[in-house]
């Protein structure tokens, strides 16, 4: 368990908006999490990145120290300064050993996260796990434990009121949505068709609304989502020339800058000076600043979703001690699991060996016995052989489970 380490930056530690310095592009995964993994000789690399935080897992046998850090976050990006390695050090957040483990618990169990009881996490977290997993980042311990949180997870919510009428960002966000006074239904522009807008789409089919267009740079994603709204997509290419009415704008993208800056968001409204309602929930920002203060628009973004999401976890504070304890015992039954996985681990040549000592019997050792041997006395012998055979391998590898998992 001591080997397991975490480097964390959460809602609760470093602002939304710079949360987003850690995000990876799914085209550059690959290359810079093996470099980062290669540079600090990692056994294993599992790396979450949602709305609200960033997490780096580990398997490996380093303190995480200052200077650690410092190499660490050097080979995340190897464009960063010093001042913005300085800051990663200063606002990361790190657990070793158990506390490791209770925190990829706690994360994917929805007590660590901005709204508390919300369930997009779990499907987060095993994503994340099956993308490191197809860049050969992880292995064995990493596939037990992600296996482990989320089974606790799904005990979490089924077991515990925790999740009792669940809110998550995106259903905050909607709510706030349907706060807005629009006076008819409205045209929806959608940019982004992720799994937040895919979440935010199964919301709005339940409110009217007149039109819905969809952009997104992978087409096929932008026509899943048009057709469940009955609405139009079009390529990301083609955002710069829209110049159709709308009431309200979503958008949540991976990209690490904003898309969507003054200049592109007057060509959007022309001569419309209406309030327009504006829905973020991209970190980074896809809106720049300069958007929001240069013109009439009523914003609601992650930033402004952190009382509610204070509420909501006030309203669950007496459920989190149920989880905790919850989670506590399946964090015991883990560590059973891998102690008993360490021993199959170290004992793996045995049922080989076993089977080339009986192979020397036969073949050099009693060849000569054994051909003098009729055919029946032949099959009883080996009857017997395999029976020993499967004997030797499994009493002692019983016995040493026994023998390690009580000690």
């Amino acid at each position: 368990m001591e080997l397991f380490k975490t480097i964390a930056f959460t809602h609760k530690t470093t602002e939304l908006k710079d949360i987003g310095r850690l995000h990876i592009q799914d085209d550059e995964l690959n290359e810079r999490l093996s470099h980062l993994k290669t540079s600090l000789k990692l056994d294993e690399l599992l790396y979450v990145s949602t709305c609200n935080r960033v997490e780096f897992m580990m398997v490996s046998n380093q303190e995480l120290d200052e200077a650690f850090r410092r190499k660490f976050f050097s080979a995340f990006n190897t464009k960063w300064s010093s001042e913005e390695i300085d800051w990663a050090v200063n606002h990361s957040r790190t657990f070793e050993g158990e506390k490791s483990l209770r925190h990829l618990f706690y994360v994917s169990s929805s007590i660590d996260s901005l709204v508390v009881g919300e369930r997009e996490i779990i499907t987060q977290v095993r994503e994340a796990y099956e993308k490191c997993n197809e860049l050969n980042l992880v292995g064995d311990r990493m596939r037990l434990l992600v296996r482990s949180a989320i089974e606790t997870a799904k005990l979490v919510y089924t077991q515990t009121q925790i999740a009792q009428n669940p809110v998550s960002v995106v259903s905050l966000a909607y709510r706030k949505l349907r706060q807005q006074e629009i006076d008819h239904p409205p045209h929806i522009l959608i940019i982004g068709a992720g799994q937040t807008n895919q979440t935010m789409a199964l919301y709005l089919k339940k409110a009217p609304f007149a039109k819905v267009t969809v952009f997104n740079r992978t087409l096929a994603k932008a026509q899943e989502l048009a057709e469940l709204l009955q609405g139009e997509a079009r390529p990301f290419d083609a955002l710069s020339e829209f110049r159709e009415p709308f009431d309200i704008l979503i958008t949540c993208t991976g990209a690490s800058q904003p898309i969507i800056n003054n200049r592109l968001y007057r060509q959007f409204i022309g001569d419309d000076l209406s309030q327009k309602v504006v829905v973020d929930l991209a970190v980074p920002s896809d809106i720049e600043q300069e958007v929001l203060r240069k013109n009439n628009i009523n914003y609601i973004g992650i930033e402004n979703l952190k009382d509610e999401a204070r509420k909501n976890l006030e309203q669950r504070q007496n459920e989190l001690e149920v989880c905790k304890r919850l989670i506590q015992d399946k964090m015991n039954e883990f560590e059973h699991v891998l102690r008993e996985r360490k021993v199959e681990i170290s004992m793996k040549k045995i049922p080989q060996i076993v089977k080339e000592i009986r192979a020397r019997a036969v073949t050099q050792v009693f060849q000569k016995e054994l051909d003098e041997l009729d055919p029946k006395s032949r099959e009883v012998l080996e009857k017997m052989m395999e029976y020993m055979e499967k004997k030797y391998i499994s009493v002692p590898m019983k016995m040493a489970k026994e023998i390690m998992l009580k000690g």
